[in-house]
């Protein structure tokens, strides 16, 4: 195993969408940090023009399962036509 990785993720809403795009977000939030590997997943900024969050995780491995589970590809859906654009992701380890 990898050691923790951090992300963090910052969401920018079309206008109008803040509100829906933080909902989608806080219902994700409580399905992902029961997710194996879950150190940290909150919503850390939130303004009308973006909403970040900032995740750990125990390892790669455990952020790549995540990545491809039911949590996030759900949220995909329910974001997908509120965003201005695809979500700005920066991880620490070296597949960012």
């Amino acid at each position: 195993m990898s050691e923790p990785v951090d992300v963090l993720a910052v969401f920018t809403p079309n206008e109008g969408e803040f509100f829906r795009v933080k909902l989608a977000l806080e219902i994700a939030v409580e399905r992902v940090v029961e997710e194996p590997g879950c150190i940290r997943y909150e919503i850390t900024d939130a303004a009308e023009d973006r909403i970040v969050l900032t995740e750990q995780w125990e390892s790669t491995e455990l952020l790549d399962l995540h990545l491809t589970g039911p949590a996030v590809q759900d949220l995909g859906e329910s974001l997908s036509a509120l965003l201005a654009r695809p979500p700005e992701v920066t991880r620490s380890d070296k597949h960012a």
